[in-house]
This record gives structure tokens, C-alpha cells and sequence, in this order.
């Protein structure tokens, strides 16, 4: 056999992987342009392609029509869509990582309590009148709820050591250990809730519902959006490791205790600049990851930063259907997230 007839036998499949990748990860940043194109164009008011590019491109014309355009296009539904694409990656990315952290494809922000912890930091600002605080107390109350649930879903006990024990029969107590923290956190919400003024007490209602109607400044969500994708990406070697458990990883030379640490920070960190922007979106991180899972496989390589992309286009398309369904009046968007992610918990939750 030649010397050239192994290098080409044996890089010809990674070439192959490679190219299907950049396939599928363009295709989908294809769709997500598209799905922000029609979240421009869908609305009460009609606006047309014309009207859209100048709104987006025109510098003040006497046309009425396209000063109309001008104000809408820029001052409503690009910030509003821009919103909703960052926040439904940060949602869908964070899910992807806690369910390879916990190896459980029904970890979720949301269903674990994580976006219950980042609505109490945030909440906590608003009543104690500090704005600058509410990033960083609902970064501190999204990563309370994650190491609150790490650490009650872990068994403890004879065999409690063994890493079969731990994520074999980690589910049933992952989830009860989510729901009584989420529980937990919905009780301190009301509290909080109680105790605020009558003036910003529909406010506050209507965020906790996920409401993406004064999300006008989505440029911090955005940036948190990119920087968690170039922090995350290169460990997405380390990460396929770690999906085929602790001890594989940590026998291959993954510092275990440091990307577990990193995971679960930068899943905190997504989760709450989410939060803060849009109020409590449940089931985004769920749906996205599982299904993109199931197409395109568990290669993080590719799916994290296609969690990104399918995540935003869900959430601009689930925002765009509460703004048009009974228009003018917009629906929370949360209400939307709820009505799809229900039944597909249901779904997997069946499965396991």
C-alpha cells in the first residue's frame, strides 16, 4: 500500500464531518436571518421590503410612509427581534450545558429553577432601587439555583462515591430536587412581589411572564450571546468527553472539576443576561438543544453554537406569533414558550 493511501483513507471522514458542519451551521444561519426578515415585516402596521430598507438604511425623507417605516422598523421591531434572537441563544446554549453537565436531556434553566434564581436577583434590585445591581444579583441567584440543585440531586450514602450511582439514577432526583427549588424560588417571587409599589407591580407581572415589549437596548445580551460562544467553543473538545461521563473525561486528561466548574458558570451567566432582558422564558432551553441533539447529533462542536442560532430563530418566531395573534395587543411572550414546551416535556419526560 502506498505512504499516501493512509493519510487520504483516514482524513477523508474528519474532511467530510467538517464540511457537513459548516452545511448545516450556514443553512441555519440562513434560516435565522430569514426568521428575522419576517419578524421586520410581520406586524399590525404592513411594512414591505421598500419600506423596510428604508426604514433601515434612510435618513429622513418627507415621504410619510417612510418616516413611518423609519420609526417602526428602528425604534420597535429590529430592537425587539435582536432581543429575542439573544436571548433565546443564551437560553437554548445554557440548556445544552447544563444537560451535558448533568447528562440529562431534561435539564433546563427554567425547569430546574436556574430562571426562578435570576428573577429573584432581579427583582431584588428593582425593590431595593439599585438598576446597576440587577445583572450581577441575578447572575449570583441563577448560579445559587444551580449549585443548589447539583448538590441536592447528588445521593449521598453507601455507593454515593460511585459515578454509576451518581448519573445513573440521577434523574428522578434531579427533577424533584429542580422542581422544589423553582417551588422555592416562585414563593420568594410572590413575596417580593408583595412588597413592591403599586406603580411598578404591573410592570414587574408582566417581565415575569417574559415580555420582550421594553427589551430596547438588546446590545448587552448580545454581547454576553458572543462572548459565551467564544468562551465555551474551544473547550468543545473537552465537552464530548465529558458527555460519555466523568470518569471517561477525567481518564482522557479533562480537568474535570474545572470545565464542571466553567459549564456551570457560564450556563448561570447566559441564563441570567436572558433574564434581565426578557423576564422568565420557559422551556426554551429544553426544546432547542433536544431536537438540534437529534439532527444533527451530540458533537458540541456543532451543536452549541447551532443551539445559538435554532434557539434565537425559535424565540424571534414564538415573539413574532404573540405580537401578530391578536394584534394590536401583544402577548406575552413566555405564555408562547409554555404552550410549546409543555407537551414536549411531557414527551421526553415518557421517554426516560
Amino acid at each position: 500500500m502506498p505512504d499516501s493511501a493512509l493519510p487520504s483513507a483516514v482524513s477523508f471522514p474528519f474532511r467530510q464531518r467538517r464540511r457537513r458542519a459548516w452545511v448545516v451551521l450556514s443553512a441555519m444561519a440562513v434560516l435565522a436571518l430569514a426568521v428575522l426578515l419576517l419578524a421586520l415585516l410581520t406586524g399590525s402596521v404592513k411594512i414591505t421590503l421598500l419600506d423596510l430598507w428604508t426604514g433601515l438604511y434612510g435618513h429622513g425623507s418627507n415621504n410619510d410612509d417612510a418616516a413611518t417605516a423609519l420609526a417602526i422598523v428602528r425604534e420597535l421591531r429590529l430592537p425587539r427581534a435582536l432581543a429575542a434572537f439573544a436571548c433565546g441563544g443564551l437560553l437554548a446554549l445554557a440548556g445544552a450545558m447544563m444537560q451535558l453537565l448533568l447528562r440529562n436531556p431534561l435539564a433546563d434553566p427554567y425547569v430546574l429553577g436556574v430562571s426562578g434564581g435570576a428573577a429573584v436577583g432581579a427583582l431584588l434590585s428593582w425593590l431595593i432601587v439599585i438598576p446597576w445591581m440587577q445583572t450581577p444579583l441575578a447572575v449570583l441567584g441563577a448560579l445559587l439555583s444551580a449549585l443548589l440543585v447539583w448538590f441536592g440531586a447528588r445521593p449521598h450514602g453507601k455507593g454515593s462515591s460511585s459515578e454509576v450511582s451518581w448519573e445513573s439514577g440521577a434523574a428522578p432526583r434531579l427533577l424533584l430536587t429542580g422542581v422544589v427549588i423553582a417551588a422555592g424560588w416562585g414563593a420568594l417571587i410572590v413575596l417580593l412581589l408583595s412588597l413592591a409599589p403599586d406603580a411598578q407591580l404591573r410592570s414587574a407581572l408582566t417581565w415575569l411572564m417574559g415580555d420582550l415589549s421594553g427589551a430596547t437596548m438588546p446590545w448587552t445580551a448580545l454581547l454576553v450571546l458572543m462572548v459565551s460562544l467564544v468562551l465555551i467553543w474551544p473547550q468543545a473538545r473537552n465537552l464530548n468527553q465529558l458527555a460519555f461521563g466523568s470518569v471517561h473525561a477525567e481518564a482522557l486528561g479533562v480537568p474535570l472539576k474545572q470545565t464542571q466548574a466553567w459549564l456551570y458558570g457560564l450556563a448561570a451567566l447566559a441564563t441570567a443576561a436572558a433574564v434581565v432582558t426578557a423576564g422568565c422564558l420557559p422551556f426554551v432551553g429544553l426544546i432547542v438543544p433536544h431536537a438540534l441533539r437529534l439532527l444533527l447529533g451530540n458533537d458540541q462542536r456543532v451543536l452549541l453554537p447551532a443551539c445559538a442560532l435554532g434557539g434565537g430563530a425559535f424565540l424571534v418566531l414564538a415573539d413574532t406569533a404573540a405580537r401578530v395573534l391578536v394584534a394590536p395587543q401583544a402577548l406575552p411572550t413566555g405564555v408562547f414558550t409554555a404552550l410549546m414546551g409543555v407537551p414536549v416535556f411531557l414527551l421526553l419526560l415518557r421517554r426516560a
